[in-house]
């Protein structure tokens, strides 16, 4: 790879890396090929981006990332011998992935991720990165919440309400 082509892909990873809030690093070292695109074809029906990646080209993309460089300085560790990069819109989805791929396949192996700038390192962390609940996830249980006690309040009034009617329709008879 000449140098022209090194610095082309540290900028398209550079680009990468500072746009997207979620990424995981994982080694997919001894997957086959066909084994490997079974899991690019899931990968791409979840909207899930795979590319593998050369280490010391990701860790030059990182750092020159500006202001967030500094939150990936953990995950410079997990960068050693082959590591495939899953890049996602939301933080749970390669995990979720991943963890569906390995219930048929050894690896891939979670080495790293990077979950809106917090760093998980290791593959133990795996079951913690997919039971996270993504954001439209989170919205839809507050308004569940918020939801709740204004229809118990309503139905309460609606019961309530005709028992007052009731009532009065009662003393208005005997009267």
């Amino acid at each position: 790879m000449t140098r022209s082509e090194k610095s082309q892909v540290i900028e398209q990873l550079k680009e990468k890396f500072s746009g997207s809030q979620y990424f995981y690093f994982a080694d997919s070292s001894t997957l086959t090929v066909e084994q490997i695109s079974k899991l690019r074809r899931i990968c791409f029906e979840k909207g899930i981006e795979v590319q593998v990646v050369k280490n010391t080209l990701a860790q030059k993309a990182m750092e020159s990332v500006g202001d967030k460089a500094a939150d990936f300085e953990e995950m410079y560790e997990a960068l050693k011998g082959q590591t495939t990069v899953f890049f996602a819109d939301t933080g749970n989805a390669p995990a979720k992935v991943i963890q569906e791929f390995r219930k048929s396949f050894e690896r891939p192996i979670l080495k790293a991720a990077y979950i809106d700038s917090d760093v998980f390192l290791g593959d133990d962390q795996l079951d913690v990165l997919a039971s996270l609940k993504s954001k439209d996830e989170l919205v839809g249980e507050i308004i569940g919440l918020l939801q709740s006690p204004a229809k118990n309040v309503i139905s309460a009034l609606k019961s309530s309400g005709g028992t007052i009617a009731g009532i009065l329709k009662t003393l208005e008879e005997r009267g």
